[in-house]
């Protein structure tokens, strides 16, 4: 453990935290760079708590040995307004083809996920052409909340997940009043809810791991190679004409 890593957790028992044992998750042959994991938040406020709470997770991840990247939600206009070539929706799209693995942040608002986060969703296509950038690949969702602990934005969010065929893991984080729960320098304090925050990121490291050279054979579908079969007859017998 390197002392640049210890002061950037500097709220977390580091004898207590393991790096991923990635031989009991991975075969021989799957593929052994760093889980790419792209992070989407839903507020544009200057002191957002669900930006702060993706920055806690980004660390996090990157402590677990992911590649991290972020995704700023300023600009992007809202879906179906503007063509997908416009930059902030291609920049979008091709963080989705890039990453293996997702973490959603949203903050409640009106007993829902936010506008802004629903957005960034809308954007991501369920297929391009033969491309499905979001099939197979493993998400975890986290919400912010203002008053008392609620779970509304975590359930649409999952909902949603299912329907971009994703791997949801089963854990997931709320974090009650969050004005309370981040310091000055925006670092999250310790706490239970800091605490199932390391959890989440620690289990989304470790599905990815598990299922990202497996998800082709997972999302597999029966349905789809009859599609396939019956496509591929089509265009045979139209050749012999």
């Amino acid at each position: 453990m390197t002392q640049p890593v210890s002061m950037e957790l500097p709220n977390i028992d580091l004898t207590q935290l393991n790096a991923i044992d990635v031989e009991s998750l991975a075969a021989p042959d799957d593929p052994r760079h760093p889980p790419r994991i792209l992070i989407l938040y839903g507020s544009l406020r200057e002191r957002s708590y669900s930006r702060l709470l993706a920055e806690e997770a980004g660390r996090l991840l990157r402590w677990f040995g992911c590649q991290v990247r972020t995704f700023d939600p300023r600009d992007l206009p809202l879906p179906d307004a503007v063509s997908p070539d416009h930059p902030k929706v291609t920049e979008l799209r091709e963080l989705a083809d890039w990453s293996e693995g997702m973490v959603w942040v949203s903050p409640e608002r009106h007993g829902a996920m936010t506008g802004i986060m629903k957005a960034q969703i809308d954007w991501i296509p369920l297929a391009l052409g033969a491309r499905r950038p979001t099939q197979g690949k493993t998400l975890a969702v986290m919400q912010v909340c203002g008053g008392s602990q609620s779970f509304n934005s975590v359930n649409q969010m999952r909902t949603l997940g299912r329907w971009m065929r994703m791997v949801t893991i089963p854990n997931q984080s709320s974090v009650a009043k969050a004005h309370l729960e981040f310091d000055d320098a925006g670092r999250m304090k310790p706490s239970a809810y800091y605490m199932r925050v390391v959890d989440v990121c620690e289990e989304l490291a470790k599905f990815t791991w598990l299922v990202r050279g497996r998800s082709g054979y997972l999302t597999d579908r029966y349905s789809e190679r009859v599609e396939d079969a019956e496509a591929l007859s089509k265009r045979v017998n139209q050749r012999s004409l």
